[in-house]
């Protein structure tokens, strides 16, 4: 007789044990095919981005000036990790950085000539993307997945 936590087997045979029941397990899974689906919404675009990349060019859109720390804090990274993801959106006009006007040792962020014609692109790529993803669910179940998801970060945050 199988234990209490294993779940029927997938549509591969495996016995997945306790997986099934794990948030964590969901989310990862959840996680792979939503990127999947990103990735292949982007493939068309003239410079493709991933979601991280995305979430950056709106983020600085909408707060030009926006210092790569306070970036990096926003989106939960150190600044070493954040450099080269920088420099790839630097690189094809997505973004550009200058010296601040408040701080000398940093970098104030703004979009670039190709991010400012491409990010209206890119944001209807992504609503697509969503309606995509979020077919099977009912009127108002994705607004309750993403509370109960930052319910779920706020657990996982706190100690």
């Amino acid at each position: 007789m199988p234990s209490p936590d294993t779940a029927e087997p997938g549509s591969d045979g495996l016995d997945r044990g306790m997986l099934p029941g794990l948030v964590g397990y969901a989310l990862r899974r959840a996680q792979v095919a939503v990127f999947q689906d990103f990735a292949r919404e982007m493939a068309a675009m003239r410079v493709p981005v991933t979601p991280g990349e995305f979430g950056i060019l709106v983020l600085v859109s909408r707060n030009p000036g926006l210092s790569q720390t306070a970036l990096a804090r926003a989106i939960g990274v150190d600044r070493s990790t954040l450099v080269p993801i920088l420099d790839r959106l630097e690189r094809h006009g997505l973004i550009k950085r200058h010296p601040s006007p408040t701080d000398r040792r940093s970098h104030a962020l703004e979009l670039g000539t190709a991010g400012v014609a491409l990010l209206p692109l890119y944001e209807a790529a992504v609503r697509r993307h969503e309606r995509r993803i979020q077919r099977r669910l009912r009127a108002g179940e994705g607004g309750a997945l993403i509370a109960a998801l930052d319910l779920v970060l706020d657990g996982a945050m706190s100690r």
